[in-house]
């Protein structure tokens, strides 16, 4: 499992996070989609949606999936654009060696301007839940659930 975790540190820097990677052109109708390669290990990102949007994550290992992970997110301040949040969301995101012992999301906390994002989880990386809220000025204008674990 510390290998999938380093794994997974590089792969969350080298797709949405990274605000200058490319996405990959659409796996399924309006999807928007990720991927990142290294040795026998592939990570792929796709997410539905942009102020609301609902994703799911797989590593693969010789193409057999290994790992994985679901999420819903929504922005709760319909004034704020997906561009406002996305600029509010990936520094956040980048920071994700932050939070080693479970490297799927954020740090636990982290304060961008006025901007404050948080992560709680529960469990491991064989099996989480989490929460990921972002804060502008101590309004929570964002919020995310995510659950997952290894596949078997």
């Amino acid at each position: 499992m510390e290998e999938l975790k380093k794994f997974l540190i590089e792969a969350k820097k080298q797709t949405y996070a990274n605000a200058s990677i490319d996405k990959l052109p659409s796996t399924r109708i309006a999807s928007n989609d990720y991927e990142y390669k290294k040795g026998d290990l592939i990570y792929h990102d796709t997410y539905f949606g942009g102020i609301n949007f609902m994703g799911c994550e797989i590593v693969y290992q010789n193409n057999i999936p290994l790992w994985g992970m679901n999420y819903y997110g929504r922005t709760l301040d319909e004034t704020l654009s997906e561009e406002a949040m996305d600029a509010s969301l990936r520094p956040a995101l980048m920071k994700v060696e932050e939070n080693i012992e479970l490297p799927i999301r954020g740090p636990k906390e982290f304060k961008n301007k006025e901007y404050t994002y948080h992560f709680e989880t529960k469990g491991n990386i064989e099996c989480f839940e989490g929460t990921e809220t972002i804060c502008k000025q101590e309004k929570k204008i964002y919020e995310l659930k995510c659950h997952g674990g290894k596949i078997k």
